[in-house]
């Protein structure tokens, strides 16, 4: 099993367990700052990510994904989350967490440039847009994401949102 902890700063623990995936088996790093000593050092606002498609099991990203893109920034947001779709092998999951947006932290921290929400998940789950366009006020990304997250787990506590996302390959992408 593979998998990739990106933003890893200075901790390698793995804090979001799906299943029997305890603990890191093939671990890669990646961070921005070369002094972590991470496997590769990329910047995160640079996509794509230096990593072939459907590489890993799983990719970690714990206090990150609100540091890069802009909110608002559509076309960043998807182009990132089908990044990362690509280089999880079917069925993988992306793991993170982020400041609630009612966290003091989620906009306290000056390099926060985003909020990673539930609502956002919506988004990026093909089904959903079957089930709400037309319906909902939901907006239609399908022109431009054709990537598929099932959001399959979460816990929210006072400062951090947990997720797990699992990729859907194929798509269900849907006209």
């Amino acid at each position: 099993m593979a998998e990739l902890l990106i933003g890893c700063g200075a901790r390698r623990t793995k804090e979001v367990r799906i299943g029997d995936r305890a603990e890191w088996s093939e671990l890669v790093t990646l961070d921005i700052n070369p002094a972590h000593e991470p496997d590769v050092v990329h910047d995160l606002n640079d996509i794509p990510l230096p990593f072939p498609d459907e590489r890993f099991d799983e990719i970690h990203a714990y206090e990150v994904l609100e540091h890069v893109g802009g909110q608002g920034d559509y076309r960043f947001f998807f182009a990132q989350f089908a990044d990362l779709w690509r280089m999880l092998r079917p069925n993988g999951l992306l793991c993170g967490s982020a400041p609630p947006a009612t966290s003091p932290w989620a906009w306290g921290d000056p390099s926060h440039t985003r909020v990673i929400s539930r609502e956002c998940f919506t988004f990026l789950d093909q089904s959903e847009y079957s089930r709400q366009v037309g319906q909902t006020p939901l907006s239609d990304f399908r022109y431009l994401y054709k990537a598929d997250f099932a959001l399959v787990f979460e816990r929210l506590t006072e400062h951090r949102y947990f997720f797990a996302l699992q990729a859907i390959k194929p798509s269900r992408i849907s006209a």
